[in-house]
């Protein structure tokens, strides 16, 4: 008769956790030096529960640890490869209603005018935050800065270099 895996843990109880590498007389693993018969930290106990796990779920697919950044390279791919717009529609559309507003109550705006100004926003934003990025490489960093984007608008000439009200400005 072949004997079940009940008999054989059974069979196992009187022997030390470690099996035959284990030491004589003691039981679990060895701690610390001077600590006589006491189980290991959580450490061990964790390492121990590890293996069974494997064991009782061999079929079953791990799920892996996603490192940091890689979330983001994947978004960044995502986003390079689409050509949608990223801005939502509506919520771009509620505000240059209310910008233009301001300067004319009772303006109206076709679809097709309105997508063309979404795409030249979008195109505009993107191209002033790739160079915000290279400001910030520049400076060997990673993160960018509103240093950097002061510098690019700068450049860019959206913001004049000096103030109107200098003297050598007249």
């Amino acid at each position: 008769m072949a004997r079940t895996k009940r008999a054989s843990n059974q069979a196992q109880v009187g022997k030390s956790k470690r099996g035959k590498k284990g030491q004589k007389g003691q039981k679990g693993r060895k701690g610390k030096k001077g600590t006589k018969g006491t189980k290991t930290t959580t450490k061990g106990l964790k390492g121990k529960k590890g293996r069974k796990g494997r064991k009782a779920t061999k079929g079953v697919i791990k799920r892996r640890k996603i490192n940091q950044g890689r979330n983001a390279l994947r978004e960044i791919k995502k986003f390079q490869k689409s050509i949608d717009l990223l801005i939502p529609k509506q919520s771009f559309q509620r505000v240059v209603r209310s910008v233009a507003i301001e300067y004319r109550p009772d303006i109206r705006f076709g679809t097709a005018a309105l997508h063309a100004l979404q795409e030249a926003t979008e195109n505009l934003i993107i191209g002033v935050l790739a160079d915000t990025n290279l400001c910030a490489i520049h400076a060997k960093r990673v993160t960018i800065m509103d240093k950097d984007l002061g510098i690019v608008r700068r450049l860019r000439r959206d913001l004049p270099l000096l103030s109107e009200s200098a003297p050598w400005n007249n």
